[in-house]
């Protein structure tokens, strides 16, 4: 079904199916899971050090022998050194958000690593391909976490109109094999997957914050802090309501960082925590494994494709 798409050839994977590199959240066994069946898994290092990028590159080698990649925020403070331990330890391919990526496409490209910026626009995706980029992913306000003010429904049509010569990567409320059907129909040439992926077996975070996306529904899921400027998409509890009552007075405080308590060390009291979610969890139903989840989205998507009389070419 994927031998001639352009994804899967340029990152050298069987699905077109990319595993979103949370912060907090994707470590190297959620990583290593994504990539053993067939995706690719993509290591979150958010504010991470250096120290701390180069041991779970190592814990994620040690589980697969598969490609996997990291997602590199520009904004943190050790991104060069982080970037110089993506280039030694020979890392298939990079994912950037948070900043801008140009100057440091070419150091990633003389090293052999893809380099996939994740952006909001149709006007930075058309940036990306024109300044060396080897895929792009476009992310609709679908997704968790931090948001644009772009649909992924509407992103992938206009995107694909001007990107000529690289993959086109759609993420933003994709979970299951008829939204993946979805984006491909729209143009894409395949996707980026979050909050489905946080369900699954294999993700650390906590059994109640697992527990909180299977029972949440569309509209338990709400953005928060758009005073900042930077607006996070999560599922409603206490902190976000405290959020919502402080938003048009008070700046968004420091303690609140949703990298931090993302992942399995934020504990059972998922009240205190940023529950980071995309609209789509109120479509999940079951914790299954990485294995499972991306199975189910390739039969599923086949089907779809196959009864409206889409094929891929």
């Amino acid at each position: 079904m994927f031998e001639n798409n352009k994804l899967t050839k340029t990152l050298n994977i069987k699905y077109p199916i990319i595993q979103g590199g949370m912060a907090g959240v994707s470590e190297s066994n959620l990583v290593s899971a994504v990539s053993n069946a067939g995706g690719i898994g993509v290591i979150g290092s958010g504010f991470a050090s250096p120290v701390w990028l180069k041991e779970e590159i190592k814990k994620t080698k040690m589980l697969t022998d598969k490609p996997f990649g990291i997602n590199l925020l520009m904004q943190n403070p050790n991104a060069a050194d982080l970037i110089k331990v993506i280039i030694s330890e020979k890392v298939a391919a990079v994912f950037t958000g948070g900043g801008n990526p140009l100057p440091v496409i070419p150091h990633f490209k003389k090293a052999g690593i893809k380099v996939i910026p994740v952006v909001p626009s149709v006007r930075l995706a058309k940036k990306m391909e024109e300044s060396g980029a080897d895929a792009v992913v476009v992310e609709g306000m679908e997704s968790g976490g931090h948001i644009g003010e772009n649909s992924t429904f509407c992103l992938v049509p206009q995107t694909k109109r001007v990107i000529e010569n690289i993959p086109l990567i759609a993420a933003g409320g994709v979970y299951n094999g008829t939204t993946f059907a979805a984006a491909l129909i729209l143009g894409a040439d395949g996707v980026q997957i979050g909050t489905r992926f946080m369900a699954s077996t294999e993700c650390q975070i906590h059994n109640n914050y697992k527990k909180a996306i299977l029972n949440a529904t569309d509209e338990d899921i709400t953005v928060v802090a758009r005073f900042t400027g930077h607006p996070i998409r999560a599922i409603k509890n206490k902190l976000a309501e405290s959020i919502r009552k402080m938003e048009e007075k008070n700046p968004f405080p420091e303690e609140i960082n949703a990298e931090r308590f993302a992942g399995a060390k934020g504990g059972e009291n998922i009240d205190i925590v940023p529950l980071l979610c995309g609209i789509c969890a109120g479509g999940i139903t079951e914790i299954k494994s990485c294995k499972e989840i991306i199975e189910e989205l390739v039969n599923d998507a086949r089907e779809t494709l196959e009864n409206s009389g889409k094929f891929l070419q």
